[in-house]
């Protein structure tokens, strides 16, 4: 499922043997906001030149890119190209670095893994709410419902039950207690 917030990517065609090349188009959910275009597999968005590249070492593009690259690879449900597009950021530990690769290694059935990035990502920012929000799932995919909801109560003293993160666990709460 995608997270609400996120921005829906709309799918990009590829011509055989053409150059990568995609051009920003308007998100679904709001109208206005600009979408990372899809590129090829192997290749990432790079917002400051404006086209799709091979990211072959680190250093090449920026964390925010990386980072956005990578939230858009995972979910499209292209888990392994995420990381090791994630594993090209600078700053190993920042939060939204760690959060994806914790959200694309349980996506791939790594939960443990990914409840490893969680924690760090929370070490880092304990009120990243979309970081327990994730967490929160991970724990239901072990069977740990007094921990995901654990989550929950997190989530509650930082943005209130109103706020997207806390709507989105107690759903998948909900959903795992009533199955």
């Amino acid at each position: 499922m995608l997270p609400h917030h996120s921005k829906f990517l709309l799918a990009a065609v590829a011509l055989a043997g053409a150059t990568a090349f995609a051009t920003p188009l308007l998100a679904a959910g709001d109208g206005n906001s600009p979408v990372t275009p899809t590129c090829s597999s192997g290749k990432v968005w790079d917002k400051s030149k404006k086209k799709c590249v091979t990211p072959q070492q680190s250093g090449q593009l920026d964390d925010d890119n990386i980072y956005e690259a990578a939230r858009d690879l995972a979910y499209n449900r292209r888990y392994e190209e995420a990381i090791k597009v994630l594993q090209l950021a600078q700053n190993k530990q920042d939060p939204r670095i760690l959060n994806y690769l914790g959200y694309s290694h349980r996506k791939l059935g790594q939960v443990e893994a990914g409840l490893t990035y969680y924690t760090a990502a929370l070490k880092e920012d304990p009120n990243y709410t979309l970081v327990r929000e994730y967490m929160g799932e991970a724990f239901l995919q072990l069977g740990r419902v007094d921990k995901a909801l654990a989550q929950l109560t997190e989530i509650e003293k930082r943005c209130g039950r109103d706020c997207r993160e806390y709507s989105m666990l107690e759903q998948q709460i909900h959903i795992y207690t009533t199955n």
